[in-house]
């Protein structure tokens, strides 16, 4: 079943293509369509290595300002870890008509609130993708860079029992801001709501109360642009819900670097965080040896860790044996940037066309579970 769903999702991805579009052949990600009423107006992106586990795991990655799904994939590695590994990878890719610098709306409170704007297309996207391939859903996982970072931070609250895991890389607190000003103010470190009121808000962010997904938290230490306070308070919105206090369980060093680590009651590790010493704004990345990943650029930093393999096994998902020799192109990004985002065009859903005759019917099929799913989960009219 999931051999003749894969083929139809690339058949569609085809399709929706246009001609001379001239996609690049370091282009690994294929477009996922028909996946939702889509409120945001976000594109999606899939990889699905050819491994691909049975009730494989989902890695949902969001890219910073300025970039694209491609741009950031080639950075990160994640879909060369994904090939290691046999999990799949969704890159939700923002549009320019929503935001003129490519930056996710993290801070507009139409595109963050739970069933809302782009956090709703993001939610629909991972419904569509565990329908259509079988994945597993107690081990659905979310990151992202700067935008992408707070975008991530939006979806653990407005989602959390969605997501086993989370990781937030030079990133901003989820309900920190609401508008432009706030948004810059928050990014420099000025203002923003007390501890008390960050952790109300992510309770109040949705129904759920509980269990919680672990949290892993990236920054750098020079970061100018996302300063490192933002570190400490999307640490500070998480230590309530996981039943921990300020200070870590214990300090380490890794790769040369400063991790550290919040366990709760049942010893288990819920809460990380490393600061990079020196580091600018941007991914951490280790490029070279047998564990590099990745390729370094603009905003895609190597700094000796990869933060990539260390996110993955943080939530279980490499093991710490596997290494891979790296193969990857360089990633265009820039720093986050607010804006003003335009009205939005209505979504238009779109349905995959009329498959090939000897898969006459199992595409119309394959689309009913997808909405039959999206509509059980409150996700479509």
């Amino acid at each position: 079943m999931r051999n003749i769903s894969d083929t139809i999702a690339r058949l569609s991805a085809m399709r929706g293509r246009p001609v001379g579009s001239g996609q690049s052949k370091e282009d690994h990600l294929s477009d996922m369509t028909g996946f939702g009423s889509n409120p945001g107006a976000l594109r999606a992106r899939l990889y699905l290595p050819d491994n691909l586990a049975r009730q494989a795991a989902l890695v949902v990655v969001l890219h910073g300002c300025t970039q694209n799904a491609a741009g950031y994939d080639h950075g990160s590695g994640w879909t060369e870890l994904a090939a290691e590994q046999g999990f799949a990878v969704l890159f939700p890719e923002q549009q320019r008509a929503n935001n003129a610098n490519l930056c996710f709306n993290w801070f507009v409170p139409g595109d963050i609130s739970r069933d809302s704007g782009e956090a709703a297309s993001i939610r629909q996207m991972i419904e569509a993708a565990i329908v259509t391939h079988g994945l597993d859903r107690k081990r659905i996982f979310v990151t992202g860079l700067s935008a992408g970072g707070a975008m991530a931070a939006v979806m653990l609250a407005a989602y959390p029992e969605v997501f086993a895991g989370g990781a937030i890389i030079a990133g901003l607190v989820y309900g920190s801001a609401s508008t432009i000003p706030e948004a810059f103010d928050r990014m420099r470190g000025h203002g923003g709501p007390s501890k008390t009121e960050l952790q109300r808000l992510l309770r109040a962010a949705s129904p759920h109360k509980g269990p919680w997904p672990r949290i892993s938290v990236w920054q750098g230490s020079a970061d100018t642009t996302v300063v490192p306070a933002n570190e400490d308070a999307v640490l500070a919105q998480w230590q309530s819900v996981h039943g921990v206090g300020e200070r870590p369980t214990r300090t380490e060093k890794v790769d040369g670097q400063t991790r550290k680590v919040w366990s709760d009651g049942d010893g288990r590790d819920v809460l990380e965080a490393y600061t990079i010493a020196g580091m600018g704004h941007g991914t951490p990345l280790k490029t070279s040896g047998d564990d590099g990943l990745g390729k370094a650029g603009p905003f895609m930093l190597d700094v000796g860790i990869s933060s990539t393999r260390h996110i993955a096994r943080f939530w279980d998902l490499a093991k710490p044996d596997v290494r891979h020799k790296a193969n990857a192109e360089t990633a265009s990004g820039a720093a986050l940037q607010p804006f003003a985002p335009k009205e939005k065009p209505r979504a238009v859903r779109v349905d995959p066309a009329p498959e090939p005759a000897n898969a006459r019917g199992t595409a119309g099929g394959i689309t009913k579970v997808i909405e039959d799913a999206l509509r059980a989960a409150g996700l479509m009219r």
